[in-house]
């Protein structure tokens, strides 16, 4: 039976394939401190210009306060890009490819195709099995379900453009990311917050501007 993790409950332990940067750890390994778990995909050009920077920001203004901040590189989609090698190719050099490197490379944050940053915490490689799965309708109902909540509720030409895309993206999908899915996350960037005894406390999509109040206050208690 696939571990769902919940709010208010004991997180999971992190499923990955190895650790890039930093020394192999999970969850249970750091009790007692805040965890941030920021969540990218390479091939994710906001990851590199949001989500990234903001980790950093956050690590250095708490790393003395029994807080540390983990990297996952994740794929849910581009599974070309969104590879281990391309991830120790960021981490060893600054390189990025595809989408991001097409869309910083007149801006400031890169330098001959290298990040002009780089990360100052673990980074690892969630773990990726292949996608045997039947696309069943009520798979895709599930997977549009766990994205749009009141789904059901919409009228019927409002729900076929979506059931399309959803039907597109799963007959897409070569791979299931195990940290990705666990989490339940709805794309990256995406940022999972754990407090001090391991309860989940917050799971974000997108840019999360209340993660610092939020960790301020974890870190009091």
């Amino acid at each position: 039976m696939k571990t769902i993790a919940s709010l208010g409950k004991k997180a999971p332990d992190l499923q990955l394939e190895t650790w890039v940067q930093g020394e192999a750890s999970n969850i249970s390994d750091h009790l007692g401190k805040v965890i941030l778990i920021e969540v990218f995909q390479i091939n994710c050009t906001g990851c590199f210009v949001h989500a990234l920077p903001e980790a950093i920001r956050l690590y250095e203004l708490f790393e003395h306060d029994n807080f540390i901040v983990l990297g996952i590189a994740t794929a849910f989609e581009d599974f070309d890009k969104n590879t281990l090698e391309n991830l120790q190719r960021l981490i060893e050099t600054g390189e990025v490819t595809g989408e991001p490197a097409k869309q910083l490379a007149n801006t400031h944050l890169l330098k001959n195709n290298k990040l002009d940053y780089t990360l100052p915490f673990p980074v690892a490689m969630d773990k990726l099995v292949e996608h045997k799965e039947d696309i069943t309708e009520e798979k895709i109902l599930a997977f549009i379900e766990s994205q749009i909540a009141d789904y059901n509720n919409w009228p019927e030409e409002k729900k076929a453009p979506v059931h399309k895309q959803a039907l597109d993206y799963l007959k897409s999908k070569t791979h299931n990311a195990l940290t990705f899915e666990t989490y339940q996350l709805q794309g990256t960037p995406s940022s999972i917050l754990i407090d001090k005894q391991g309860i989940l406390r917050d799971v974000s999509f997108g840019i999360a501007e209340h993660l610092e109040e939020l960790i301020r206050e974890l870190i009091s208690k």
